[in-house]
C-alpha cells in the first residue's frame, strides 16, 4: 500500500508542478497573485512553484530512494507551515490558505510516514 500511495503523492507533486511550470499565469491568479510590469513573476512561478515540484518528483521516482521521497514531504511540511505562519501574520483567506495547506499535509504525511 505505501508504494502506490508514494507514486500518487509523487505524480500528483509532478502535475501541481506543472501547473506553474506551463501555466504561471493561471497559478499565479489561484495564488491571489497578480503580475506587474515585469515578466518576472512568471519565471519566478515557472522556476519555484513550477519547475522545483516537477523535478523534484521526477527524481524521487527516478531514483527511488527512501530520502527522495521523504525530501518531497519536508518540501510540502514546509509549505504548509509556511501558511501556518501567514495565517497568523498575514490574515490571507482562510478557506484558500486551508485548502492548499491541507493539499500540503495531506501530501506531505504519507512521504514522511513511509519513508523515515
Amino acid at each position: 500500500m505505501a508504494d502506490w500511495i508514494t507514486t500518487l503523492a509523487t505524480l500528483l507533486t509532478i502535475a501541481f508542478g506543472l501547473f506553474g511550470f506551463l501555466a504561471p499565469r493561471y497559478t499565479a491568479s489561484a495564488l491571489d497573485l497578480e503580475p506587474t510590469a515585469s515578466t518576472m513573476g512568471l519565471s519566478e512561478m515557472r522556476a519555484s512553484v513550477g519547475g522545483l515540484f516537477v523535478m523534484a518528483g521526477i527524481a524521487a521516482l527516478w531514483l527511488d530512494d527512501p530520502m527522495a521521497y521523504a525530501m518531497i514531504g519536508f518540501a510540502f511540511l514546509g509549505a504548509a507551515t509556511g501558511r501556518a505562519l501567514s495565517l497568523i501574520l498575514d490574515k490571507p483567506p482562510v478557506r484558500k490558505v486551508l485548502l492548499f495547506g491541507g493539499i500540503e499535509l495531506a501530501l506531505a504525511g504519507p512521504l514522511l510516514w513511509f519513508h523515515l
